[in-house]
């Protein structure tokens, strides 16, 4: 089995920044591409971050030039830093992984449990 912890949501002022982070554990044996995801009341989930494997990333146009995704290899680990945070960027955040098991030969997507981070005007 795979567990994905996130942790680092929160409340924030408009202006301000908070740091997410994902930690995968369990039987993994490699992991490809992780990102973040994002869903506001009422709306659809939305891809927020992406990295690669090789370190490649893409970002929404919403968020490009404020946050940044990173990724530690050595701890299975996903980063999004969110600066220059705006009311609209209000949503509870997922993170999500392409992880191959130990035991599988294909890889499967795994999800966080969901932070919520709030920014107030």
């Amino acid at each position: 089995q795979v567990q994905m912890a996130e942790s680092g949501g929160g409340l924030v002022q408009a202006g301000g920044s908070l740091r997410l982070s994902c930690a995968a554990s369990g039987s993994i044996f490699s992991i490809n591409a992780m990102g973040w995801f994002r869903q506001a009341p009422g709306k659809e989930r939305e891809l927020v971050a992406r990295i690669s494997s090789g370190g490649s990333t893409n970002y929404a146009d919403s968020v490009k030039g404020r946050f940044t995704i990173s990724r530690d290899n050595a701890k299975n680990t996903v980063y999004l830093q969110m600066n220059s945070l705006k009311p609209g960027d209000t949503a509870v955040y997922y993170c999500a992984a392409d992880i191959r098991q130990t035991t599988s030969l294909v890889p499967t997507p795994y999800w966080g449990q969901g932070t919520q981070v709030t920014v107030s005007s």
